[in-house]
């Protein structure tokens, strides 16, 4: 079946109670193996590709300086690779824009196959992130296509997205953005971070997210929220990071116990990047470590010497550029490439599978309605959002 709108899964976590965890994916092995890992575990799935992953899976090495033209070709990868993989398969999955800069950039995915994304505002004036969002629900909801949007600062870093400290989300501001944009769902700021440099202990304020939903509910509003900034940041994934001569420092994530919280206090998606990224970068430093002799092979010789010599770094995007070509495309044409794709595929499995388990999604794909784009675009229709 067809890739289904985010909207679809989000009603399923509003409707049980439950939240649906939301993964970054930068690489035709990474979407398989998401893929994969849920349906092992009968979960529907959302997968995201961020504004400038869609340059890099362009092809824009220096993916901070991609183009319009570099992300409309990196949409265009991403959404492919999702269906090859996807569109047989027995469970619901999205496909999602994370922190689409503008209009133009949720355009692009939106042409690319795209079936939801989100417009970040939150930099931007109160009645300005009302009119730029609810420029974007229009032009999507008319395609059946989902919008998230963001209210509050998250401090911390992700790609383009910066900020030294947090603006926590103010819950009546919530209500009326979802009265004024049409929004399906709302990533606020209620102490998560971006990054893997969050601070020991972090707590969240589910106070934020109560009181936001409780308005909801009073108004009649549907409306979904979002946590951004969620990665857990495995401790035991960067210990053995650094032992294999990484020097990552002050990594620390949120608390599984507080993330499961949440989700009976109206937050339906959990995203998490940073997580995926230590698992792969960890077992493509063990892969060299256990096989010396790639280290020198001309196929992936030139990814080990940019882990050597990037050794505080973790997100995969560094040290995958000597192999686009199975970046974007998934051709796998020797069994070196064959080698740093299937650890790559591990290193996802083993992050997502595992919160998968811990956020509760279990066996909960038969609870997603399985609505095409153009059905959804009927309902918008038909309720004049």
């Amino acid at each position: 079946m067809p890739l289904v709108p985010l909207r679809a899964i989000l009603e399923a976590t509003d409707r049980y109670q439950y939240a649906q965890g939301a993964f970054n994916v930068n690489a035709v092995a990474q979407a398989k193996a998401a893929i994969e890992v849920h349906e092992m575990f009968r979960s529907a799935a959302i997968l995201q590709g961020a504004d400038l992953a869609n340059g890099f899976m362009g092809g824009r090495i220096d993916f901070m300086n991609a183009t319009l033209e570099d992300k409309k070709a990196g949409a265009k990868n991403i959404a492919a690779a999702v269906k090859r993989y996807g569109e047989s398969s027995p469970i619901p999955i999205a496909l999602h824009l994370d922190h689409g800069r503008d209009i133009d950039s949720c355009k692009a995915a939106i042409a690319g196959g795209y079936t939801s994304v989100m417009i970040d505002g939150s930099s931007l004036p109160f009645e300005q992130n009302i009119e730029v969002t609810r420029e974007v629900v229009k032009y999507a909801h008319e395609r059946g296509v989902t919008v998230e949007g963001e209210l509050g600062v998250l401090a911390g870093v992700e790609d383009h997205v910066f900020s030294a400290s947090s603006t926590y989300t103010n819950p009546l501001d919530a209500v009326e953005f979802f009265k004024k944009t049409g929004v399906d769902c709302l990533a606020i700021s209620y102490g998560t971070m971006h990054g893997a440099s969050k601070g020991k202990d972090v707590k969240l304020r589910r106070e934020i997210a109560i009181a936001v939903k409780e308005c909801l509910m009073h108004e009649g509003i549907f409306g979904v929220l979002v946590s951004h900034g969620s990665s857990t940041v495995p401790q035991y994934i960067v210990d053995e990071i650094n032992a294999l001569g990484g020097e990552i420092k002050n990594a620390y994530g949120i608390a599984l116990d507080q993330l499961k919280a949440v989700s009976k206090c109206g937050i339906g998606k959990i995203n998490v990047d940073t997580d995926i990224r230590l698992a792969v970068t960890r077992n493509l430093k063990e892969l060299f470590r256990d096989r010396p002799e790639l280290q020198k092979s001309e196929k992936v010789g030139k990814m080990y010497e940019l882990l050597e010599s990037n050794k505080s770094a973790f997100d995969p995007r560094v040290f995958l550029p000597p192999i686009m070509d199975t970046v974007t495309y998934g051709n796998i044409p020797h069994d070196d490439l064959s080698a740093v794709t299937g650890c790559i595929e591990r290193g996802v499995k083993e992050v997502v599978g595992t919160l998968i388990v811990e956020f509760g999604c279990v066996g909960k794909a038969p609870l997603v309605e399985r609505v095409t784009l153009d059905e959804m675009a009927e309902r918008y229709r038909k309720a004049g959002i």
